[in-house]
């Protein structure tokens, strides 16, 4: 087929016999934009709990999918533009799943000279050559020969933050399970959980699997929370202190010590729990302590990691390289074997006026001379080349990088912060959070994320703890 014209065949041109074939593989999104568009919300296809208990083991796609890819073929190429579509006559043979390639065939079987109508058999074979729907189709088929271009039609971005980390988080906790064959489950200290929000993302963590968590802060109060919320702390270790400043300095102690291989953040100011781990040297590292957000964003292919969004106000340049070698530790970890740095400006050239170009640029030629490794560095960029190989290519910028970003450098925290809560609430991104550059992981999560980001910012830590455990960088 053409992919820029739509093109169709007449009557005159579709003999008994004549056929024609396209080919499609479904995704999950597929399956869930046609239940948004049909309104079949059916659970056996939308409701994975469920539909794993039933004799499918597993969601499966609307059986009508299949039949509007044989619409597809008619419509739009055989015969195509111009088509009456008359009658259509379905059987469904075996579940489609998300993953599944289609081969969708029409065959004429009986023309009607007088009407213009054609009777065609139409097929749904599955990638091993098995039907899952066979049927009848009548339609007239056009009698004047179109070509016309094919329309441009929007892109559709499914995304649901809360789904998409949770998908994340489902993933990881199965990977954490089989990492820890034969080893101690990674003990976390959950830093003064005194609101609902900060002890029942620990205790939620502690259900999937990915920590045994020590919770420290004033007992009484971290008991009556969990009363108001159901949860039951049978052996669950509490360490008992009296208030927030008790429970930040406990918590490095522990971290110091090797008890706990990881934090996470509760209901106390980020300030508070930082100045206690900067304040116990066993806990520093040679390198500035930095933060990262993950992030999955609808417009983008694959994970994006940003710093440092909450941390570090206006970084040196030397701290910068500390930065951006955190950065890529946390990249390595995740699986990118290589990460892509984009180190972002204004704009994309080098200006003695502005000191975030004259970085970016330092950066670059650091990473030629070792100083920072692992990762390919480009810069300075900005944000629209970082991310856009169309935008890149348009302003004549040759890189590896651009347009093909795993991590964002901002220049300071300002920019930072107001980027990471732009893709938060602006464009639906689900996002998570560590700081590193200090001897445990910590998940550093605002009063403001819900749910779903604590338990994933608890992965994260936990996943990189599991990886810490064979070598610290």
């Amino acid at each position: 087929m053409n992919d820029t014209m739509i093109t169709n065949r007449t009557y005159d041109e579709l003999p008994l016999g004549a056929s024609a074939s396209i080919v499609r593989t479904l995704t999950q999104d597929d399956i869930l934009a046609f239940a948004l568009v049909s309104g079949d919300v059916n659970p056996a296809h939308v409701d994975a709990e469920y539909a794993n208990a039933t004799r499918f083991h597993g969601t499966i796609a609307h059986g009508m999918w299949a039949g509007a890819l044989i619409s597809t073929l008619l419509g739009t190429h055989f015969p195509g533009p111009g088509t009456i579509y008359e009658a259509q006559m379905l059987r469904f043979h075996l579940p489609v799943r998300a993953g599944d390639t289609l081969t969708i065939q029409a065959t004429v079987t009986a023309r009607d000279d007088e009407h213009h109508r054609l009777t065609l058999d139409c097929t749904v074979t599955n990638q091993a050559g098995a039907v899952v729907v066979s049927g009848e189709a009548m339609v007239r088929a056009p009698l004047q020969k179109i070509s016309r271009p094919r329309t441009a039609m929007p892109t559709m971005h499914l995304f649901d933050p809360a789904a998409r980390l949770a998908e994340w988080v489902d993933g990881w906790a199965t990977e954490l399970l089989a990492g820890l064959a034969g080893q101690p489950p990674i003990a976390c200290g959950v830093v003064h959980p005194c609101d609902e929000a900060s002890l029942g993302g620990a205790m939620a963590a502690a259900r999937r699997g990915l920590i045994v968590p020590w919770l420290i802060g004033p007992e009484a109060r971290i008991r009556a929370v969990a009363a108001g919320l159901g949860l039951d702390l049978g052996g669950v270790h509490i360490e008992a202190v009296e208030h927030s400043h008790a429970a930040a300095a406990r918590a490095a102690e522990l971290a110091a010590a090797g008890t706990v291989e990881m934090l996470i953040k509760g209901s106390l100011h980020t300030d508070e729990l930082m100045h206690a781990v900067i304040a116990t040297p066993a806990l520093r590292t040679k390198r500035r302590i930095s933060h990262v957000f993950r992030f999955d964003v609808p417009a983008y292919p694959k994970p994006l990691l940003i710093t440092d969004a909450a941390i570090n106000i206006a970084p040196t340049l030397e701290e910068k390289a500390d930065i951006i070698s955190n950065a890529i530790d946390l990249a390595r970890v995740l699986g990118v074997a290589r990460p892509k740095v984009a180190i972002l400006a204004a704009v994309e050239t080098v200006s003695t006026k502005m000191g975030s170009t004259l970085d970016a640029a330092a950066l670059c030629k650091m990473a030629d001379r070792g100083q920072i490794a692992g990762g390919l560095l480009d810069g300075p960029l900005a944000f629209d080349n970082a991310i856009s190989a169309e935008a890149a290519r348009i302003k004549g910028i040759r890189s590896e990088v651009a347009g093909d970003a795993d991590i964002l450098m901002v220049p300071d925290l300002e920019a930072g912060n107001m980027l990471a809560k732009q893709l938060d609430y602006l464009a639906g991104a689900a996002s998570c959070g560590i700081v590193l550059g200090v001897r445990v992981p910590i998940a550093l999560t605002s009063r403001s994320e819900g749910a779903a980001s604590r338990l994933a910012s608890a992965a994260l830590a936990a996943r990189l703890a599991l990886a810490w455990r064979t070598q610290h960088p």
